[in-house]
């Protein structure tokens, strides 16, 4: 189901398309991260103008796409200058994300230990991506945080979910090096 109707939107479908009909979630994100290279630098793809438009006390989700035939979801992620994610996890589903524009920082998070409710997570490194980089998550290796590090830039990212993201872990720091969780609900904001 297209949410958005744009320029190059079937060259884009067809692309995911093909890469999700591979066999396994490493094949799956290894083939949608190459397509999703090729179509950030695809003159011929261009997102509609609204995922330009950041909201001013959220980063705007806006769904691009569903497929109703093989189950993934296509988000485009709209980041206001500072905007970003606490530690949060995908809910065990396979994610890609790629940069259409700006830049996105990411930080890798690996949960080393859980003391009942508590949860401490350790640092794996923090990269700046930039337009037409893409980067993949599998479970259990999801846990991370994203941000525009821009004071006046908005960045807008694609982000290829397993399924409908409509929830996920989000954890709180509590003291030192534990966090608690918590599962936020998660909305998309209104399309163009």
């Amino acid at each position: 189901m297209l949410a958005l109707d744009f320029q190059g939107s079937r060259r884009l479908v067809d692309a995911l398309d093909r890469a999700v009909r591979n066999d396994c979630e490493t094949k799956i994100t290894d083939a949608l991260r190459l397509s999703l290279c090729r179509l950030m630098q695809d003159r011929e793809v261009i997102l509609p103008e609204c995922v330009y438009q950041a909201a001013s006390d959220h980063y705007a989700r806006r769904e691009i796409y569903r497929s109703e035939e093989l189950g993934y979801s296509v988000i485009a992620m709209t980041w206001g200058p500072g905007q970003g994610t606490p530690i949060h996890d995908h809910c065990g589903m396979w994610c890609v994300e790629g940069v259409w524009h700006g830049q996105i920082e990411v930080t890798q998070y690996e949960l080393v230990e859980r003391n009942g409710d508590l949860f401490g997570f350790e640092s794996r490194g923090t990269m700046l991506a930039g337009p037409g980089s893409a980067g993949s998550l599998i479970p259990p290796h999801e846990y991370h945080t994203i941000r525009n590090p821009s004071d006046h830039d908005v960045a807008v990212s694609l982000h290829i979910y397993r399924g409908p993201m409509t929830s996920c872990a989000v954890f709180r720091h509590v003291n030192e090096n534990w966090y608690g969780r918590d599962q936020r609900q998660l909305s998309l904001d209104h399309t163009c």
